[in-house]
């Protein structure tokens, strides 16, 4: 692993898809989010987004899908949350709803990154796309030895790897600045997230 200490940023070259997104990653995520955390979990985010931005967001890599259900549900059903996935299942699943949305096609105001972002390797050309905020969960680090530890280390699935400064510099340097953050998921019982609501700058 590369280790940046006075960016607190981590990559590791990883061959990307190794981890096999498919019909059994989709359906792991919709068990997840059907247990007491995983529901209390997905309100904490519509809360979170909510609290900051009122519009359209696009959720990037939707796990089951159950954070765009949510939002939705609490518009009133209108469709205010959308997706975007490499995992055939979850495009089909969001396609057959008319949910998906390609955010390399044009600008978004907004998307959610939930323990997504550490699994792009070129996030940066996302972001580009985003005109007013980004929300993101993430694992948050101490030192390398804190990434060597963690289970969250994960070779065949994560390029990055963050300190909270570190992620707070590296949205700057994307013309992002940091609005909100807490441990809300690690409240919940998730080791070692951080949660960050970062804005665009004028």
């Amino acid at each position: 692993m590369t280790w940046w200490p006075e960016l607190g940023v981590g990559f590791y070259p990883v061959e990307t898809g190794v981890e096999p997104y498919d019909a059994d990653y989709f359906e792991r995520y919709q068990r997840q989010a059907d247990t007491e955390i995983g529901r209390a979990l997905m309100q904490a985010r519509v809360d979170f987004v909510n609290r900051h931005f009122a519009g359209a967001v696009l959720d990037i890599g939707i796990g089951s899908g159950a954070f765009i259900d949510r939002r939705n549900a609490a518009s009133g059903g209108r469709r205010t949350t959308f997706g975007f996935d490499v995992n055939p299942i979850a495009a089909a699943w969001l396609k057959s709803r008319a949910l998906w949305l390609d955010p390399y096609q044009g600008q978004v105001p907004a998307v959610t990154l939930w323990d997504v972002l550490e699994h792009i390797p070129d996030f940066g050309a996302l972001l580009d796309r985003v005109s007013a905020w980004a929300f993101v969960s993430i694992p948050i680090f101490t030192s390398a030895q804190h990434v060597l530890r963690s289970k969250h280390y994960r070779r065949d699935e994560h390029v990055w790897y963050f300190t909270s400064e570190g992620l707070i510099r590296t949205f700057d340097g994307c013309g992002f600045d940091l609005a909100a953050m807490n441990t809300i998921e690690s409240d919940l019982g998730r080791e070692d997230i951080g949660t960050f609501a970062f804005r665009r700058r004028a």
